[in-house]
């Protein structure tokens, strides 16, 4: 469970960083919608969350696997993070 929370506290400060919305951050919590209802989060911002989550976690997001229901919540893109991160 910590490696959980751990997990979400980085995805949450990486999202917030990448739309701009750190005002936000403390508003955030697992259960935060994303795709669809945050404004700022366009296809661009896609496309950077995903080159952080290479960056900071360390392994290849691919295509096939990056989908809708991965940026459903914060919480599902931290679930993602874990489930693929060395």
């Amino acid at each position: 469970m910590k490696q959980a929370q751990a997990t979400l506290d980085e995805v949450k400060d990486l999202v917030a960083k990448t739309l701009g919305i750190e005002d936000r951050i403390g508003s955030m919590d697992s259960s935060t919608p994303l795709l669809g209802e945050m404004p700022e989060l366009d296809s661009l911002a896609v496309v950077e969350i995903a080159a952080g989550i290479e960056d900071k976690f360390h392994f290849q997001v691919d295509d096939t696997d990056f989908t809708a229901e991965v940026f459903e919540t914060l919480g599902s893109l931290a679930a993602f993070v874990d489930a693929n991160r060395r």
